[in-house]
């Protein structure tokens, strides 16, 4: 059986033919070349696709009609909040004041967009508790980098030189250790305890003199809030050591928890996961960083600071020599923080409430619909996501989770995310998010139920998924491994391009 299947059409190249396209530019002079130097110059001209205008509108139109988008379905995508963006804050981030400014316009003819940014840093200090924020960062991986740098320049400003390491639970986001070591730390692995939080003892244990920061995801990727939290926090401050929360899971406790008012030092915002901005695909981010007083002076410059007369301007270059300077260009991606600014004043501190609300209820019932069925590690209570195992099926059939995954594909869902927390065997994070629709939980619970029967009765059938896809299951190791990314024409009808 091939790898290819009927829905996935020729590539543009093979579509191409002599001649086709480009009739609507002026042919430039037949001498437009002399004045670039020989060696500059191509020896042969770049093999460019030639097709007529409504040929490539067809082809791409085609291409995103296979794309999986949360426009099209559902995204139970646990760990990495896939929830549907309300196109009100597409329309509020096109506003020429904002789409229109220029990245160097001075202060003056900016008010409208530093007054947006200077509200909004208020409104997540709010939201997290934290006493200053800044918005800089371009990621939630970035925010993370951005909040380990303050606290190692907090460490070095009081001589506290020797704090060379920082904790990490072993069901952390694999951000983490690589966001200390990053910064130059030692990361030491924290063991999770039976219950999924994190083990007390294995915690204070490690804790000491070189101890300079933990770093605790809460809620946690098995989907548990922390419920140690008040003792893991106390331990970390009086060994003199700082407390990262990575905020990715904030959407669970909108309105219900405020990390920095619980002891937190510094945490970051996901602003894709939790407010609803644009997700992934390499294209602009943001993840924001609240901070603390002890932390404050070390923020990144520029911040929007407000005039007594009740203007903004960004601050001026060493005006806070103890900053940790940029971490990225200009103010960071404003686009994409209009449109976090446009959903926390459309829902309003009332509606994020019952954004976790509906969140956590959301994924409960799914875990409640999937628990006769499939394992499920943690008894009690989730947040907003929760952990399945189908490593008694695997055992019994044969099926992995991975298998389970793919024959998702055939009944029309997007996969959760599998093998993590790796601390689950067989494991399949889910996340529903509070935009769903009991219909669409329902259904999807339906799926994995059928599959599960399916793995019993005809384990070959799931083990061979995607039967329907528009590509069936690749050699994903390999492909991960040895990446051809580099397209030449086949050498026989669906025959795999030569090395």
């Amino acid at each position: 059986m091939s790898v290819v299947g009927e829905r996935l059409q020729p590539t543009i190249f093979e579509l191409s033919r002599p001649g086709r396209g480009g009739g609507k530019i002026p042919h430039p002079p037949a001498n437009a070349l002399d004045r670039i130097p020989a060696a500059a110059r191509r020896a042969e001209a770049p093999a460019l696709p030639e097709l007529s205008e409504p040929e490539v509108v067809r082809h791409y139109v085609n291409l995103s009609a296979l794309n999986y988008s949360v426009d099209s379905g559902f995204y139970p995508l646990g760990s990495c909040t896939m929830k549907f963006n309300p196109k009100l804050n597409e329309w509020a981030a096109r506003l020429p004041g904002f789409a229109g400014l220029h990245p160097m316009a001075p202060d003056e003819t900016a008010q409208g967009t530093l007054a947006m940014l200077h509200e909004l840093e208020a409104i997540l200090a709010e939201v997290s508790g934290m006493d200053a924020v800044t918005l800089q960062p371009a990621a939630g991986a970035h925010g993370e980098l951005t909040g380990i740098l303050m606290i190692r320049a907090y460490h070095r400003s009081r001589g506290d030189v020797e704090r060379t390491e920082v904790l990490v639970p072993d069901s952390s986001h694999g951000t983490n250790p690589a966001t200390a070591s990053m910064a130059g730390f030692k990361t030491i692995t924290i063991p999770s305890a039976p219950d999924g939080g994190v083990d007390l003892a294995a915690f204070t244990a490690a804790l000491g003199p070189k101890t300079a920061a933990i770093m605790i995801t809460n809620p946690s990727t098995v989907g548990l809030f922390e419920a140690r939290i008040g003792e893991l926090l106390e331990a970390t401050h009086a060994a003199g050591a700082l407390a990262y929360m990575d905020g990715a899971n904030l959407n669970a406790i909108l309105g219900r928890f405020r990390p920095g008012a619980a002891g937190f030092d510094v945490m970051h915002f996901n602003t894709h996961k939790t407010f609803s901005t644009p997700h992934g695909g390499g294209g602009p981010g943001s993840g924001p960083v609240g901070v603390r007083p002890n932390l404050v002076p070390f923020l990144p410059s520029p911040r929007v600071v407000r005039e007594d007369d009740g203007s903004f301007r960004l601050e001026r270059e060493g005006e806070r020599p103890s900053s940790i300077g940029r971490v990225r260009s200009f103010f960071g991606s404003t686009g994409v923080l209009v449109r976090a600014y446009a959903y926390l004043r459309a829902h309003g501190a009332a509606g994020l409430c019952e954004v976790s609300d509906d969140a956590v209820l959301a994924a409960n019932y799914l875990k409640a619909r999937l628990a006769p069925v499939y394992e499920v590690p943690f008894e009690r209570a989730c947040m907003h996501e929760f952990v399945a195992s189908a490593a008694d099926l695997k055992r019994r059939t044969g099926v992995r989770t991975l298998d389970i995954a793919k024959r998702l594909i055939d009944k029309g869902y997007h996969p959760p995310t599998i093998y993590f927390p790796h601390t689950v065997e067989e494991g399949m994070l889910i996340e529903p998010t509070e935009t769903e629709s009991i219909e669409t939980l329902d259904a999807f619970a339906d799926a994995l139920i059928e599959i599960f029967h399916e793995a019993e009765t005809d384990p070959e059938l799931v083990t061979a998924a995607p039967h329907v896809a528009p590509v069936r299951r690749l050699d994903e190791a390999t492909a991960a491994r040895q990446p051809n990314l580099r397209w030449r024409g086949m050498t026989g009808a669906q025959t795999p391009c030569p090395d």
